[in-house]
């Protein structure tokens, strides 16, 4: 499946209405739940349960991000979140159900001027993955992990078109081999219906993260409803095209401003 965590970092910036981000600096605190159903390239279903809470400073320019979470998976235990299978090892059908700390995520991100009047925004990003899931208990890879990301925008009118390319490097391991470092791609689409409703949505492909996994395709609609001037609800809903996708996703955030 996709890279949830991240997606749950960045989409309060992408929703975020033009007259509130020229404040500056501006503080986020995102409270998040998701879950995730399906197979993932595996012979039996794993579900995921995520409730991530982040803090976002944006600047004129640098902007700073950071994430940690609380995770639980049911499966039988050879999917790995963000992953998907990575290991044949693992073998028989019981079902259990693992939780406890996700990884945290910390991200770096500067903006550029536009090269010309009709050229778009574009952000570089540096996030990095620390290793807090117990990856004993297939929470995570437990190793060290970084990407390197570009990201545009452009606003015509009432719609807002953005994008993204990137690149994840990860840290290897003995209990897990075989991870791959890979690309992705985000292309996605903004309407402001009004001063409170948002719409849209992207869609995210991914190279295979690991020997056993499968590239991923997706596609998540959202909505984001502005509550008040300081809060926000996102909510979204994702399902995935390929045996290494989720069969669905659907997430919620909570925002605060200030």
């Amino acid at each position: 499946m996709g890279d949830f965590p991240r997606r749950a970092l960045l989409l309060p910036v992408m929703l975020m209405p033009a007259a509130v981000s020229a404040q500056q600096p501006l503080h986020t605190l995102n409270l998040g739940a998701y879950f995730a159903e399906g197979m993932f390239n595996a012979q039996s279903d794993t579900t995921i349960r995520y409730f991530p809470i982040s803090y976002q400073w944006q600047g004129e320019r640098w902007g700073f991000q950071l994430l940690t979470s609380g995770l639980s998976v049911t499966g039988v235990g050879n999917v790995l979140v963000n992953i998907g299978e990575v290991t044949r090892v693992i073998a028989g059908s019981e079902v259990t159900t693992k939780a406890g700390l996700g990884d945290t995520i910390a991200g770096v991100s500067y903006a550029l001027d536009p090269v010309a009047d009709w050229a778009p925004f574009m952000d570089l990003r540096v996030d990095i993955k620390l290793p807090t899931a117990d990856e004993n208990r297939s929470l995570g890879t437990g190793k060290l992990d970084y990407s390197l990301q570009v990201d545009f925008s452009q606003a015509i009118g009432e719609i807002t078109w953005f994008a993204g390319i990137g690149h994840n490097f990860r840290g290897s391991t003995e209990l897990f081999p075989g991870l791959r470092d890979n690309s992705f791609v985000q292309l996605g689409i903004a309407r402001q219906l009004s001063d409170r409703v948002s719409i849209g949505a992207f869609y995210d492909y991914r190279e295979p993260p690991a020997d056993f996994a499968r590239e991923t395709h997706e596609i998540y609609p959202y909505v984001n409803l502005r509550l008040s001037p300081r809060w926000s609800l996102t909510a979204l809903v994702g399902h995935g095209f390929t045996e290494g996708s989720a069969d669905y996703a659907v997430q919620g955030q909570l925002s605060y401003q200030w």
